[in-house]
């Protein structure tokens, strides 16, 4: 029997093992590829300024308080953090209208931004395009290399005593796993599988939904302009990030839709993604392309995560959509603080405002 048992190995999944590893439990992690998912294919944007919008505050201000966590979190990993801020552009009237109501949204709650025309855009960052209007700096946003961190999560974990089962886990139920060949026994289990999670728990089964994001990868090639500043823009009302990496590489996406459980990368998605970039960034024409991938974000009714108990031995970590990688501190102190018997930091993100809502 494992004292802990987290379903999951993605970064919500491997961060919450790691903190209750580190705190003293015995953990046993079940995933049979832990470190893939949705979490390998991320952009790596910290970003919850940027991604704010009128309504949804409380989601604003769970991801400061994470953000407000990632140094020290990042420090005891030992990944580094790009601290450049992020740039906003915006190509036509209708997309600078869209930022004109994110400025504004973020100025009444005491989160100004700078707002720029275009040259002075690209005066702070000369890859951006001459097609670009207008656009705002936000100087506190931060980037992280998820791959890089995904690999040092999983090390992290192994050296605190995690103990990894590539076991599929099929349901969950108060002191047990039901995996492929028999049962589990647990005396507490956490549900940090994702887009999988409703599978596990009947409390889950409406609660989350997978939502398809297509990402791709590039390389510069000799002579391509690299951007300094993680880049978003809006598209003709078409969101789309150009995150870079160390080496010269550059992330780009993400397409967002539901389609249930496919993770193939389509060619639509793919062409706009690329139509989006090049008019946000047209050296992108110059790098090489090295990768597609699609991955399952967690998506829960209202955007906010689930992070509470489901019943007396049953947790659950999941629905972070957008946000797993900037919400992993705050949901693994959490976790942690409610097996200790504590009060949760992220009383917006407990489960049962949304079961309330069903019965």
């Amino acid at each position: 029997m494992s004292e802990i048992v987290v379903v999951g190995g993605g970064v919500i999944g491997l961060s919450v093992a790691w903190r209750l590893a580190a705190a003293g439990h015995g953990v046993t992690l079940l995933d049979p590829a832990p470190g893939r998912g949705a979490s390998w294919v991320a952009g790596g944007m910290l970003a919850p300024v940027t991604e704010a919008w009128p309504g949804e505050e409380a989601l604003l201000e769970l991801g400061s308080a994470s953000l407000d966590r990632w140094p020290e979190y990042a420090a005891r990993l030992g990944v580094e953090l790009l601290t450049g801020g992020t740039l906003v552009a915006a190509i036509d009237a209708a997309d600078a209208a869209q930022l004109d109501i994110l400025a504004e949204h973020l100025a009444s709650l005491g989160r100004p931004v700078d707002r720029l025309g275009g040259r002075e855009l690209r005066r702070r960052e000369p890859a951006i395009g001459p097609g670009v209007r207008s656009g705002l700096f936000v100087p506190g946003d931060l980037a992280v290399d998820n791959r890089a961190l995904l690999r040092r999560l999983d090390s992290a974990a192994r050296q605190a005593g995690v103990a990894f089962d590539p076991r599929r886990a099929r349901s969950v139920e108060p002191g047990a796993v039901h995996v492929e060949d028999g049962v589990l026994e647990a005396g507490t289990v956490v549900i940090a599988a994702g887009a999988w999670s409703a599978a596990l728990h009947p409390a889950l089964a409406t609660l989350v939904r997978p939502v398809k994001g297509e990402i791709i990868r590039l390389r510069g090639r000799t002579g391509a302009l690299a951007p300094a500043h993680t880049l978003r823009a809006l598209v003709e009302s078409r969101p789309v990030y150009l995150v870079p990496r160390a080496g010269g590489e550059l992330v780009l996406g993400a397409t967002q839709y539901e389609a249930g459980f496919d993770t193939e990368v389509t060619v639509g998605g793919v062409l706009d993604l690329l139509a989006a970039a090049e008019r946000v960034m047209p050296g992108i024409a110059e790098y090489g392309l090295t990768e597609t991938a699609a991955g399952l974000r967690a998506g829960s009714r209202d955007n906010l995560p689930l992070v509470g108990w489901l019943e007396p031995g049953v947790l659950v970590a999941t629905g972070h959509h957008r946000n797993g990688l900037l919400l992993a501190p705050i949901t693994a102190d959490t976790v942690s603080a409610l097996v200790a018997g504590g009060e949760s930091d992220m009383a917006a993100a407990d489960p049962a405002r949304l079961r309330q809502r069903t019965t």
